[in-house]
């Protein structure tokens, strides 16, 4: 009995197989190999096509059926990770109308402002949870005012994993964390917000029929089954975004437990038992997977900007030249906690919403020219990362988020021995890292939606653990200090 995961990214989609039973990926593949090319007409914008993620799920399947040998009748259920915000527009054949504005593209950024003080700051806040932004509805409001024609044709709107629904299925459909992370969902009233809808001039026809995260959504096609080589009726059971995902994949479902992420950029998502919003609307929230009307569970989300691409400039344009990251860290490691009170701040990739939208650009200070080298740097580098995350982590806190464990994969920047024990000694938790992925996430949580597995606890209860950090009290003060110093800088 196996189950299918897909992750539907903007550099790849990757596929995953994994044996019911005993947890395990056994098979898995992702396409294309080199990064999926996104479409910038003009400055600022960013489209794919939603024929190019099919046809690359059906390219990383194919592999993956072949490589495993599983019978696809052996597959009981079929779980959709995807790029979160994209706006997909179908028309009443579902035939895409136009490429897929994408997460990172920012046209919509003063339809979204527009809206804040339109509706009304704190109306957005306390119903939305969020400015409506650049996100999937302010998106849409730029389609309906710059291609008015096209925008008649719409007859459903949907996210990328909503379309990859559709195609298995022939039914389009979404969830409620799905229209939270596009600002249509109003978490007061529990239903589709009348405030977006009316101040955009949106006819509620074109929301999707809405459908629990964990459930039956559909079954695959005798048209779908023929193009893919999948057994016709196969269900899909489970959809989310990427964030949402990640954190399910890393057991992340309870008040207080926490994800992260640090490549290019990091993201902390932490899990909120209360519908709460930060007033000055530094961190997004949405409904997490397992949020219910019954039972308020929301994902937070911090995301920083400048992360792993200070790493990979300071390897660059500091550190020796042709020295690995491991090296790097051992040569960092050598200097004392603080970094001989040099405070870097990484904020040089674009302006950060923790900072209210701000580009302030990174700063390093401190330095003094008689004492200080390659290494002191090197290692204010990696603290600096971890003081943004932990700033921001503060900002969770007073929304009610207690940090006690954070999650994370074993990749990036968590491969960084002082990048793990500055984030458990200046937050306090406990930093587990795990083996997963999206797809594998995705794939477990279809076995959930479809019953195979009662709980979250018995699908991760295989989820391997590889590495644990706790916080170290003998340098509790040190770690406060250098972060009270970084703090002052800001």
């Amino acid at each position: 009995m196996y189950l299918l995961g897909i992750d539907v990214g903007s550099s790849s989609v990757k596929a995953s197989l994994v044996n019911a039973e005993n947890g395990k990926c056994v098979a898995s593949d992702f396409s294309p190999k080199v990064e999926m090319e996104i479409t910038a007409l003009k400055s600022g914008w960013a489209e794919q096509h939603p024929d190019s993620w099919w046809n690359n799920f059906k390219a990383a399947l194919k592999n993956i059926l072949s490589e495993s040998g599983v019978n696809s009748s052996d597959i009981k259920a079929i779980g959709i990770s995807y790029q979160m915000h994209g706006l997909v527009l179908v028309d009443k054949n579902q035939q895409v109308l136009r490429p897929s504005i994408i997460w990172c593209d920012s046209r919509a950024v003063p339809y979204g402002e527009k809206a804040f003080k339109g509706i009304g700051e704190e109306q957005c806040l306390s119903h939305l949870l969020n400015s409506p932004g650049n996100f999937t509805a302010s998106k849409l409001a730029w389609v309906k005012e710059n291609e008015p024609e096209l925008f008649a044709k719409i007859d459903k709107i949907m996210l990328p994993g909503d379309y990859i629904a559709m195609k298995l299925t022939g039914d389009i459909t979404t969830t409620v964390s799905g229209l939270s992370e596009g600002i249509f969902w109003d978490f007061q009233n529990n239903c589709v917000s009348e405030d977006i809808l009316n101040y955009y001039g949106f006819d509620k026809s074109i929301i999707p029929t809405i459908l629990p995260t964990f459930a039956e959504q559909g079954k695959v096609t005798a048209f779908a089954a023929k193009e893919l080589g999948l057994a016709e009726g196969t269900p899909v059971t489970y959809r989310a975004g990427d964030q949402p995902n990640n954190a399910l994949s890393l057991n992340v479902f309870n008040p207080g437990e926490i994800a992260a992420t640090a490549g290019t950029s990091g993201v902390v998502y932490g899990v909120n038992g209360n519908v709460k919003y930060d007033p000055q609307s530094r961190v997004n929230t949405f409904a997490h997977v397992n949020h219910t009307t019954e039972s308020t569970r929301l994902g937070v989300l911090l995301c920083v900007n400048g992360t792993g691409i200070l790493n990979s400039w300071m390897k660059k344009n500091v550190a020796p030249e042709s020295m690995s990251y491991k090296e790097i860290d051992a040569m960092a490691e050598k200097i004392a906690i603080g970094s001989g009170g040099i405070s870097i701040l990484p904020f040089g990739n674009g302006a950060e919403r923790m900072l209210g939208n701000k580009e302030t650009g990174c700063s390093i200070h401190g330095i003094n020219f008689n004492k200080h080298g390659k290494a002191e740097i090197l290692r204010a580098a990696q603290e600096g990362i971890v003081f943004a995350f932990a700033y921001g982590m503060e900002v969770m806190q007073g929304m009610g988020i207690d940090t006690r464990i954070i999650r994370a994969g074993f990749a990036n920047m968590f491969m960084s021995s002082i990048f793990r024990d500055t984030l458990a000694g200046v937050t306090g938790a406990t930093i587990e890292l795990f083996n997963t992925d999206g797809s594998v996430g995705a794939a477990k949580g279809a076995g959930i939606g479809a019953g195979i597995y009662k709980s979250n606890v018995e699908a991760f209860s295989t989820l391997e653990k590889l590495k644990s950090t706790e916080p170290d009290a003998k340098n509790e003060t040190a770690y406060k200090e250098a972060y009270e110093l970084w703090k002052s800088k800001l």
